[in-house]
C-alpha cells in the first residue's frame, strides 16, 4: 500500500515537473504554442526509462523526471524542448531502411545546436558547452546542420564506433524507439489505437499520415511566426529559422514529375477495365473453347515517345550527379507504363554550345549509352543554343510530337527570351534551401541529390 501511494506521489510530482518545464517554454518562446500542446503527457516506467514521443504521446518515466530535475532543475525545461523539436522536425516520420543508430544521433545534434543557437539562460546546462566545442569545428563541415545534412556526413565519414558512442553520450536526451514502431506495435504496447489516455482521462489516437500533416501545419506557423514577428520580439533563433526552412521546403516527385511529359499512345495490351470475364467465360462453357467476346488487345496510356534530355555540363552538374539523374530518368522511362517499343529520345550535353546529341530509339541504345556515357564541354553556360537546335530539330522533322524538354542545369546562364512550342523544364540539384529565377513560362524543379 505505502508503494502505491509513494508511486503515484512519484508520478504526480514528476507531471507538475513538467508541466512547469512546459509553461516555462510557453511563457519565453510563444512560436512554440502549437507544438507544446500538440502531445499528450502520460507516465510510462514499464516502456522508457526516460523520456519518449511519437509527436502524438510524450511518455516519461517518473521517476527519471525526478533524478534529473534533483541534479539540475533546467536540465528537465531543456529535455522537454528536445523533444519538442523532435516533433516539430519531424524526425520520427523517416524511412526504416536508414542506419538507425546514425539517425538518431544526428537528430539529437540538430536539435541541441538549435538549442544551444538561443543562447536562453535557462536553457544553458551542464553538457551545453562540451557541445558547442564539439559543434563550433563541426559548423565549419556542413553548412546546414539539419538532421538529414548531418545523418550524410555521418555515413559518407565511417566514424569509428568509439566515436559514435561518444557522439551519442554527449548529445542523447530521450529514447527514440517510439519512431520505429508500426501502429500494430504500438497498438500490442498498449501505446496506440486510443489505449493511452491523458492526465484528464481522455483516449487519443491518429493516424501517422494525419500527424505528419499536423506537425507539418505546426512547423510552418512556426517558420511564418518566427520570419515575420521574431525580430520584433527580439527572438534570436537564427539556426531554428534555418532548420525549418530546410524541413518545410517542398519534396517533389521526379517521377510523377516526368509522367507530366507523358504523350497520349497506343500499346498492344490488354485492357482489364474495359473487358469482362463473365461474357468471356460464358462463351468457353456454351461454345467449349470458343469463347463469346474476345478480349480488348489496345489499351490508351500514356507513355514517353518523344522526349529531350538536355545536361548543362558547365559546372556543378557535371560528373557522377550527371550520370545519376540519366540512370533516374531512364528508370522511369523504361517502366512498362511510361516507354514504347520505338522511341526517340534525344540526350545533349551542352556548355555554352552543344557538345553532344545522342538518339536513343530503344531500350537497347539506352542501355548502351549509359554504359558508355562520358562528360563533354566543363565550359560556360548558356540555354539559348539548346533551344535553337531542339527547334532545328523540329522544323526538319526529327520531332514530330515533342512533349518536352528537361534541363539539368546549375541556373547560371542566358535564357531564350520567348516560351517554345514545347514544355521545358530546369531541373536544379540543390541540398540547400537556395532559390532559382527562370522565365515565367519554364517549370522549376529543384531536387535533393538524395532524391536522384
Amino acid at each position: 500500500m505505502l508503494d502505491e501511494v509513494t508511486q503515484e506521489k512519484t508520478e504526480k510530482i514528476a507531471r507538475e515537473i513538467l508541466q512547469n518545464a512546459k509553461n516555462k517554454l510557453l511563457v519565453n518562446l510563444r512560436f512554440l504554442d502549437m507544438a507544446l500542446s500538440r502531445p499528450n503527457l502520460t507516465s510510462d516506467a514499464e516502456h522508457t526509462t526516460s523520456c519518449a514521443t511519437d509527436g502524438e504521446i510524450f511518455i516519461y518515466a517518473p521517476k527519471f523526471v525526478l533524478s534529473t530535475y534533483r541534479v539540475e532543475p533546467d536540465l528537465v525545461t531543456r529535455n522537454f524542448l528536445h523533444m519538442i523539436f523532435h516533433c516539430v522536425f519531424r524526425h520520427m516520420f523517416v524511412n526504416t531502411l536508414i542506419d538507425r543508430e546514425l539517425w538518431d544521433i544526428a537528430c539529437d545534434i540538430a536539435v541541441e545546436s538549435v538549442i544551444n543557437d538561443l543562447k536562453l539562460d535557462y536553457l544553458t546546462t551542464l553538457k551545453s558547452s562540451q557541445q558547442e566545442q564539439f559543434l563550433s569545428g563541426f559548423k565549419n563541415k556542413i553548412k546546414t546542420l539539419s538532421a538529414e545534412k548531418i545523418y550524410r556526413f555521418l555515413l559518407d565519414q565511417k566514424l569509428p564506433q568509439k566515436t559514435i558512442d561518444g557522439l551519442g553520450m554527449l548529445f542523447k536526451v530521450d529514447d527514440h524507439f517510439l519512431w520505429y514502431l508500426t501502429e500494430e506495435q504500438k497498438g500490442a504496447l498498449g501505446l496506440g489505437s486510443g489505449a493511452n489516455q491523458n492526465g484528464d482521462g481522455e483516449a487519443f489516437s491518429v493516424s501517422r499520415s494525419a500527424l505528419a500533416d499536423d506537425w507539418t501545419s505546426i512547423a510552418e506557423s512556426m517558420q511564418m511566426d518566427l520570419e515575420t514577428f521574431g525580430k520584433q520580439r527580439g527572438t534570436k533563433a537564427g539556426l531554428l529559422t534555418q532548420n525549418l526552412r530546410e524541413v518545410n521546403r517542398e519534396h517533389y516527385d521526379y517521377t510523377e514529375f516526368l509522367k507530366k511529359f507523358a504523350v497520349r499512345g497506343e500499346i498492344m495490351k490488354i485492357n482489364p477495365d474495359e473487358f469482362d470475364y463473365n461474357y468471356y467465360t460464358y462463351g468457353l462453357s456454351l461454345y467449349e473453347n470458343m469463347p463469346l467476346i474476345e478480349p480488348l488487345e489496345y489499351k490508351d496510356v500514356k507513355a514517353i515517345r518523344e522526349f529531350a534530355i538536355a545536361i548543362d555540363t558547365s559546372g556543378s552538374t557535371s560528373g557522377e550527379l550527371v550520370q545519376k539523374f540519366v540512370q533516374k530518368t531512364y528508370n522511369i522511362l523504361k517502366n512498362a507504363e511510361s516507354f514504347f517499343t520505338k522511341v526517340n529520345i534525344h540526350i545533349i550535353q551542352c556548355d555554352a554550345a552543344i557538345q553532344e546529341d545522342v538518339k536513343i530509339t530503344t531500350q537497347e541504345e539506352f542501355d548502351n549509352y549509359l554504359k558508355t556515357m562520358k562528360i563533354h564541354g566543363l565550359g560556360g553556360t548558356d540555354f539559348r543554343p539548346v533551344f535553337s537546335y531542339v527547334n532545328s530539330l523540329m522544323d526538319t522533322g526529327e520531332f514530330s510530337n515533342l512533349k518536352g524538354l528537361i534541363y539539368l542545369t546549375d541556373g547560371m546562364g542566358a535564357f531564350p527570351a520567348k516560351k517554345p512550342d514545347y514544355d521545358a523544364a530546369f531541373v536544379f540539384i540543390d541540398d540547400e534551401p537556395n532559390n532559382y529565377d527562370v522565365p515565367a513560362w519554364a517549370i522549376k524543379l529543384i531536387l535533393r541529390s538524395g532524391e536522384i
